[in-house]
This record gives structure tokens, C-alpha cells and sequence, in this order.
């Protein structure tokens, strides 16, 4: 795509709470691809750096963001007070709003407030840049921070619906969803879950997929290991649901499959997962890699036989929409085991590319497992189709040109 064809787009702006991050390498990938083709876009983080576990390629977008966080606030309050004199009404109007209308839990509850509070410095910053759009990735607390900023400067705005930001939503999502120019989600499940066919705001609303950050290599149909290399990628959360992985595998090794299990990611739960793991008499069977770049994840796809993401809806709602590691198994031909959880469904297909389990169920993925392993046509046509349709509806080519669209079309 030449970068003639964005002379239509306006310059954005995209407010995150950290960038770059390491577990969100969908959003580096889309600001790359995007910049790549000639959009300009200016990174405004909520929060400071992240200096750990980033990729060679991450670090080099270090000194290019506008970042806030806690230096910041003699200046936020500032603009702040000048805003409040400025515009009492409207400021108070917004502050009254935020205040009333807080999200469930203490974490969301002051990521809104902090958002609110900067809204009034980007504004300024925005209108001084001569910012002509502002898009927020996520739809808490980003989005708050669009939502006021947008509010203040008259700039329009919008924000992508993706997991944790809108399951559950947080209170103020009617006002942004309202206003907003235009809303993405990376799955029709958000849209149709949270605002629904016949809401007024529907037409606005659209599916842009994540885009695959890997490179990608020609269709391979791969042998299996002897023992089977499982392959387990993401934040140790309840979400991931891999307390049932654990479980899956004391099932197969009661069953005498031979296997190991690599689980790639760090997190809150990893003493839990530990602790499992010992529990169940694995700890020769499963191995914790703790957290692997990105630029280095591309060589356990290379040795892995089977990817497993074992999703659920956890105790507060959280819950996936689809995952990056599975759009990145495909394309390396590794075959997925998964659950039938938010937005999965929406790309695999019971065994057509992929095989689904019931969610919380070890039994299943324990027997997934030992299907792909003994039914090598199964395994081959799971892999050809897999890369196939991650290649026809999350290529970079493809979802970049769509949000190119939607820029110009609600510029």
C-alpha cells in the first residue's frame, strides 16, 4: 500500500496507558503498520515506560511517545484549573460524570480518575498539535481520557472494544459509545454483547481484526515430536484458564501419552500455577518459561506441535476476545486446541482449524489432544485451513487498508 493513499487521513493521536508494552503487540503492530503507510500518529501514554522485557524492535519507540504519569501532575493541575475557569460548566458537568458514574473495583475507579484528570492537558496538547482525530485502543480508561479530551477540544474520537476494558464494561461506556465518531471491536461478539443489532449506535460500530504480528513462512504441514510438544502462551490470569491445562495434563499422563508442556508468560498467578503443577506430580512434564520476548516467541512455534489456550470467563467477567497466539499459531502451522469463549468461535472452527473444547473442561482438552496426535489427515487439514483463513481475514494487508477506511470515512 503506498502512503499516497492516506493523504485523506487526518492526524491521530492514540492514548494508551503504556506504550510499548510487551503483552500488547497487536497495538504496537497496528501503530507500525499504520505509520508504514504514511498515517501520522503521535503515541500519548497515560502512565510512564515500560523498560522491562521489551523487544529490540520495542525499544526503539521509546523516545518517540508523549508520555504523562506521576511528574506530570503540578502541570495536569494546572490545566486543569484553567479549564475549570475557563469552561465551569462544561468541566463540571464532565467532573460530575466521572465522579457518579465510577466503575466496579478500585483499579478501574482510579484509572478513570487519572484519565479524566489528564484529558484536560491532551486536549490542550491535542489542539496545539493540530490533532485532527483521537482514537483510544482500549474502552476504560483510555477511552475516558479520549472521551473528556474530545469534549474539551471538539475533536472527534473513537475507541476499540477488545477484553478486559468492556468485560465487564464500566459506567461510563453510554456516554462514550454515544459520542464517539466511530467504535471498533476485534470481534463481532463485543458488538453484539454490549450494544446490540438493534441499538440506535450500532451502525457505527465495527470489526477490525488484530492483524498477525509474526512473519509468516509458507504452509508446512509439521511431523510430531516424540514425546508430543505441547505449547501454552499468555498472562498467568484466570482468564487463560490454564489451571485446566494442568489438570489436562495429570489426565494424559494417566493415560501414558507421552508429552511436555511448555508454558510461555509471567503473573499473578504464577505461584498458584506452581504450586499446581507440584501438586499434580508434573513438575518433569511441565516446564515455566516466564515471560519470552516477542521477537524470540517465534522459535517455540518452530518446536511446538500443538498450541493449547484453554479460555473461560473468569470470576469478574474478564474474559478474552482472540487471542493473539492463536492468529500467530496458525500462521506457523501449529494446530490450536481451544474454547468455544467470547470471540474464538469467530475463527475456529470445530475441526475444521482447529479443535474446541468446552470451557473448565480438562477432560476435553486431555482428549483433543490424543485426537490430533493418532488422526494425522484431522491434523493436516486443521493446519491447512488454519493458515489459510488467519491469512485471508488477519493479514496485516487486509486490516490495515480497513482502518485506513475508517479514518478517511469519518474524518
Amino acid at each position: 500500500m503506498e502512503k499516497s493513499a492516506t493523504r485523506n487521513v487526518p492526524p491521530t493521536a492514540y492514548i494508551l496507558l503504556w506504550f510499548p508494552k510487551p503483552s500488547e503487540t497487536f497495538i504496537y503492530n497496528e501503530i507500525k503498520q499504520l505509520r508504514h503507510v504514511g498515517l501520522p500518529i503521535t503515541v500519548y501514554t497515560l502512565y510512564g515506560r515500560i523498560k522491562k522485557d521489551l523487544s529490540e524492535d520495542m525499544q526503539s519507540e521509546t523516545d518517540q511517545t508523549i508520555r504523562l504519569g506521576w511528574t506530570s501532575i503540578p502541570r495536569l493541575a494546572s490545566y486543569f484549573l484553567y479549564q475549570f475557569w475557563k469552561q465551569p460548566r462544561l468541566t463540571f458537568t464532565l467532573l460530575c460524570q466521572v465522579l457518579l458514574r465510577r466503575p466496579k473495583g478500585a483499579e478501574k475507579t482510579l484509572e478513570n480518575l487519572w484519565a479524566f484528570f489528564c484529558s484536560f492537558y491532551l486536549a490542550y496538547l491535542f489542539n496545539r498539535e493540530n490533532i485532527s482525530h483521537i482514537h483510544a485502543p482500549w474502552a476504560s480508561g483510555c477511552a475516558t481520557a479520549a472521551w473528556s479530551a474530545s469534549r474539551l477540544s471538539s475533536i472527534p474520537f473513537s475507541f476499540t472494544m477488545r477484553a478486559w476494558d468492556v468485560h465487564p464494561p464500566d459506567n461510563l461506556i453510554e456516554e462514550k459509545v454515544s459520542e464517539a465518531r466511530f467504535i471498533r471491536s476485534e470481534t463481532r461478539y463485543n458488538i453484539d454483547h454490549l450494544i446490540g443489532e438493534t441499538n440506535p449506535y450500532a451502525e457505527k460500530c465495527h470489526v477490525t481484526r488484530n492483524s498477525v504480528p509474526l512473519s509468516t513462512s509458507k504452509e508446512t504441514i509439521p511431523t510430531f515430536n516424540t514425546p508430543c510438544q505441547l505449547l501454552a502462551i499468555g498472562r498467568l490470569v484466570g482468564k487463560k484458564g490454564f489451571n485446566h491445562l494442568i489438570d489436562s495434563c495429570a489426565t494424559l499422563r494417566q493415560m501414558s501419552v507421552p508429552y511436555h508442556l511448555h508454558l510461555i508468560g509471567s503473573g499473578p498467578k504464577l505461584n498458584q500455577l506452581r504450586s499446581h503443577v507440584s501438586q499434580r506430580g508434573l513438575e518433569s512434564h511441565i516446564t515455566f518459561h516466564g515471560y519470552v520476548p516477542h521477537d524470540q516467541i517465534q522459535t517455540y512455534y518452530k518446536q511446538a506441535d500443538i498450541l493449547i489456550m484453554p479460555c473461560v470467563i473468569d470470576s469478574s467477567g474478564d474474559r478474552d476476545g482472540i487471542p493473539t497466539v492463536i492468529l500467530e499459531a496458525l500462521a506457523c502451522c501449529v494446530p490450536v486446541i481451544t474454547t468455544p469463549v467470547s470471540g474464538i468461535p469467530e475463527l475456529i472452527i470445530h475441526k475444521h482449524n482447529g479443535l474446541l473444547a468446552s470451557p473448565g473442561n480438562p477432560e476435553e482438552i486431555a482428549q483433543s489432544v490424543i485426537q490430533l496426535i493418532e488422526d494425522t489427515a484431522l491434523r493436516r487439514q486443521i493446519v491447512k485451513n488454519g493458515y489459510r483463513d488467519v491469512m485471508a481475514e488477519f493479514s496485516n494487508q487486509t486490516n490495515i487498508q480497513k482502518l485506513l477506511t475508517l479514518y478517511q470515512q469519518y474524518q
